[in-house]
């Protein structure tokens, strides 16, 4: 029997011996078989994980991220010690001790096969895990398997454990479209990666295994049975104490699906980036860790927002109610009593047996749940919050909003709300909250300048735009399309074709300053008429007024807006002449219409175009153009762009960048002879300086040396107007503020400011284009499918309040510059009826400003003078509601 035994012993032996070396021939021959075939796992050294676009303000506030994949890679170092000791206990405890294959863990798996006949898990380290995320498919295969250990052999042998931990920690998939743990804290808890709890590590340790069978969000329960399981591990390895143990596992979970924490609200311009990005990077911008820096300013962009969406919210009360979004019958059934105490029975639970807070209160608590459940059912809508009413008195109403707040709604918030009949006709003035509001109701409120109080709200129907460039060097500082993006992802600012209305007659005044005319010039007031197929048969131009006033000054002319002298003096300068100068202004022939109504705004532009266009009156006379994208950064932290705009540089003028001498010239005869043939007043200029000499000449010798000097050559923007012309047409339209159609605009307080209102016909568009030195900013407001916005919806009342909500705020704290009169210029009395030199009999004489020689030289015999029907200075008090 021992024989036998020894034998059986024997026998054994020699079979495990053969086993072995069999195995052993069988791993060689398999590694010398797969080895060349396996990937060249040297592109560890420089992965390149998959990391999505994101945009930011100037200033480092997140904007938007574009890309299937959420990740955010960290470095070892800075992954918290809690995670690591989370995740090596849910998935790979001896990770630091073994050489990146575990034994033991195979050979449970090999014993599980033979029990079962079932491959199971295999017994995975986090090396071959990486193997295989980054090497090979998921698929079940032997062979699979081997590919997976060899690989992590060789990855052990290429690079240090932490380096191999970080990868699978960056890596490794997550669920909801999470890559890596750092996205996965925001993503399930909304936090930083440092800011979690011991359970809620446990909790995100524990995702690997099966992303959707144990996520927190898709099957709570369990997820919650694993995170326990995670934390056992970590409490048997001795990475959390018993306290700490028992607290994570009585602690509830509140995971939920956290967005990206978007710091800055422009989506406009995030679109606008994700459109450029894709289009220089194609595809690879959504996966290439590009990080965009625009040159939005934050303060100003939310300025912006606010000023766009305030004026839009104006016009709509003043168009009347259209109804509210829905009803909840607050003496409900039991139901709604039933839901109530759940939710207050939830609440309690949640606050605690010893809260101060009394059963009273915290029914309310689960009444304001029912409420909030009812309310969720309507997105908002921009700044729009859906609300509740529960409480209507005579001249006051209350309400609860879908941001778990009480609001009050005072008269003047409710009182606007008469019932809408059509654009020009709203229903009797309201009395009495109750005439349009009960309780029950479900409106959108929002929130008041007033502390405490919110408006009675409505979805505008009308939309708009407002876009804010640096003059110096045409980059963007805000820029927003449109009320809300993502009811409409139409961005108005860049893709509405309008026209521009009155606004865009300081182009046609500055080609005529540079053909010779003044600010005196004399052009008639007068009714006329145009035999124009291209315009209908006939044409009758009119004023907005409706009347005539006969000669008036140009200065006069573009405070008052008025359309027959735009129209005269356009024809007196040539149509050709026109579209040649304007079109240095960065528009396009395509937008200039080749007829008369060039004059009063008949192309088609866009806010941007026209923005661009204005940054010329703003910085004295150069082009720039605009840009939104200041630098982007690769996967690697390394600027992979940087724009580099052309800048304004007063000190390097050259005068052969504006219209030369000879044109200007031979546009004061052309004008004198036209002047002569339609026997229109003039005053007759005389010739004018030779410009093209080197304005360089006008410059101390401290602004010529900065010119060579610093360690970056500027790209110059190149100068569209004299430093004469550009300053004369800013005088000009800052009398329109002054004196004019935007005398609203005083209301800011600052004398630094020009523009122009802009209205077109049956009120379709509605402007306000105005500057600073420091801005320039255009506010345009309009239907999609154009139509009226009703009677006396002109750019001072429409658009106007939009630009002058922006501007205050953009501009607070900035000092305000003076507009310095350049060499070259004169200012003399003159008579404003005739614009001729004052006698020492002229009443009501003005100052104007004049070329050295177009100084008149003849006297007006006029002795009455012309009395301005618009002060010279206004202050804020005596602003009158406008209609030009």
């Amino acid at each position: 029997m021992k024989l036998l035994y020894k034998k059986s012993i024997t026998i054994l032996g020699i079979l495990v011996l053969a086993g072995g070396i069999l195995a052993a021939l069988f791993i060689g021959g398999a590694y010398l078989y797969l080895s060349p075939r396996l990937p060249n796992i040297e592109t560890l050294k420089d992965v390149q994980l998959q990391v999505p676009l994101r945009v930011y303000a100037k200033s480092g506030e997140l904007i938007a991220e574009f890309g299937e994949m959420k990740r955010t890679p960290l470095k070892y170092a800075e992954f918290p010690q809690h995670l690591i000791n989370a995740v090596l206990a849910a998935e790979d405890d001896r990770f630091f001790e073994h050489p990146g294959v575990d034994y033991q863990g195979i050979l449970r798996a090999v014993v599980h096969l033979i029990r079962t006949g079932k491959k199971g898990q295999g017994g995975s380290t986090i090396t071959m895990q990486v193997a295989r995320n980054f090497f090979l498919s998921r698929e079940k295969t032997y062979l699979r398997k081997l590919n997976e250990i060899f690989l992590a052999f060789k990855i052990e042998e290429l690079l240090t454990k932490e380096d191999i931990l970080a990868l699978y920690l960056n890596k490794i998939y997550l669920g909801k479209r999470a890559y890596g743990f750092s996205a996965a804290t925001q993503v399930y808890y909304g936090k930083e990666i440092h800011d979690l709890s011991v359970a809620e590590y446990a909790m995100v340790a524990g995702l690997p295994k099966a992303p959707s069978s144990y996520n927190p969000i898709n099957n709570p329960q369990r997820a919650l049975i694993r995170r326990n399981y995670v934390l056992g591990r970590m409490r048997t390895l001795d990475y959390i104490d018993e306290e700490v143990y028992q607290a994570a596992l009585n602690s509830a979970d509140l995971a939920t699906v956290h967005g990206q924490d978007i710091e800055l609200e422009a989506p406009y311009i995030a679109e606008m980036v994700r459109t450029e990005m894709v289009a220089r990077y194609g595809s690879v911008a959504y996966t290439g860790g590009y990080s965009v820096y625009t040159t939005i300013n934050a303060a100003r962009q939310q300025s912006a927002n606010n000023a766009l969406r305030n004026a839009l919210l104006g016009y709509d009360r003043r168009h009347g109610y259209r109804g509210h979004l829905g009803f909840f019958d607050l003496d409900a059934d039991e139901k709604i009593n039933t839901e109530a105490m759940a939710a207050a029975e939830a609440l309690q639970a949640e606050i605690g047996e010893n809260s101060v807070v009394t059963k009273a209160e915290v029914k309310e608590l689960g009444e304001f749940e029912v409420w909030r459940k009812e309310l969720n059912k309507i997105s908002t809508f921009g700044n729009l919050i859906p609300s509740l009413v529960f409480q209507v008195n005579d001249k006051e109403a209350y309400a609860y909003t879908a941001e778990n707040k009480i609001v009050y709604l005072p008269w003047e918030h409710i009182e606007w709300a008469r019932t809408y009949v059509d654009d020009n006709t709203v229903e009797a003035k309201l009395t009495s909250a109750h005439q349009r509001l009960k309780e029950g109701d479900i409106i959108y409120t929002v929130p008041s300048a007033k502390p405490g109080c919110s408006w009675l709200a409505q979805k505008p129907t009308v939309n708009g735009a407002l876009v804010s460039l640096s003059p110096e060097d045409g980059a963007v500082e805000a820029l927003s399309g449109g009320f809300n993006y993502f009811e409409s992802k139409f961005n108005r600012a860049i893709q509405a074709l309008r026209q521009p209305g009155s606004s865009f007659k300081p182009f046609i005044y500055t080609a005529a300053l540079d053909k010779g005319y003044t600010p005196a010039s004399i052009i008639a007031d007068a009714p006329v008429v145009f035999d124009a197929p291209g315009l209908e048969d006939t044409w009758r131009p009119e004023n907005y007024s409706g009347k005539f006033y006969g000669d008036t000054r140009l200065r006069l002319a573009l405070i008052k807006s008025r359309n027959l002298v735009s129209i005269r003096l356009l024809r007196d300068i040539g149509i050709g002449y026109a579209i040649r100068y304007i079109k240095r202004f960065g528009f396009t022939r395509k937008m200039l219409p080749r007829n008369l109504s060039l004059a009063l705004g008949s192309g088609s532009l866009t806010p941007y175009d026209l923005a661009t266009g204005y940054t010329v009156f703003a910085n004295g006379g150069y082009r720039v153009k605009p840009y939104f994208i200041d630098y982007v950064v690769g996967a690697k932290d390394k600027i992979v762009f940087m724009e580099q705009p052309e800048q304004v540089c007063r000190a390097c003028r050259k005068a052969e960048t504006y219209p030369d001498n000879n044109e200007r010239k031979e546009g004061i005869k052309q004008k004198d002879e036209s002047l002569q043939n339609k026997k229109v007043k003039e005053t007759t200029p005389a010739s004018l300086p030779d410009l093209s000499e080197s304005f360089l000449s006008l410059m101390d010798e401290s602004e010529q040396l900065q010119v060579t000097q610093g360690p970056v050559q500027l790209k110059l923007a190149k100068q569209l107007l004299s430093p004469q012309t550009a300053f004369l047409i800013n005088t000009m339209m800052q009398d329109v503020i002054r004196q004019g159609t935007g005398r609203r605009a005083l209301a800011i307080g600052r004398k630094d400011l020009a523009g122009k209102t802009g209205t077109t016909n049956d009120q379709r568009d509605a402007w306000f284009t105005g500057f600073n030195a420091d801005l320039a900013t255009i506010a345009w407001v309009g239907f999609d499918n154009p139509r009226p916005l009703g009677d006396r919806e002109t750019g001072a009342r429409a658009a106007l309040p939009m630009w002058i909500d922006y501007m205050r705020e953009a501009l607070d704290g900035v000092k305000e510059k003076e507009l310095e009169q350049p060499p070259g210029l004169v200012s003399v009395r003159i008579d404003p009826k005739t614009g001729l030199l004052a006698n020492a009999t002229t009443k009501d004489a003005i100052f104007e400003f004049f070329l050295a020689d177009q100084v008149p030289t003849e006297q007006s015999d006029s002795v009455e003078g012309e009395q301005m029907d618009i002060p010279a200075e206004v202050s804020p008090a005596d602003i009158t509601e406008d209609i030009f």
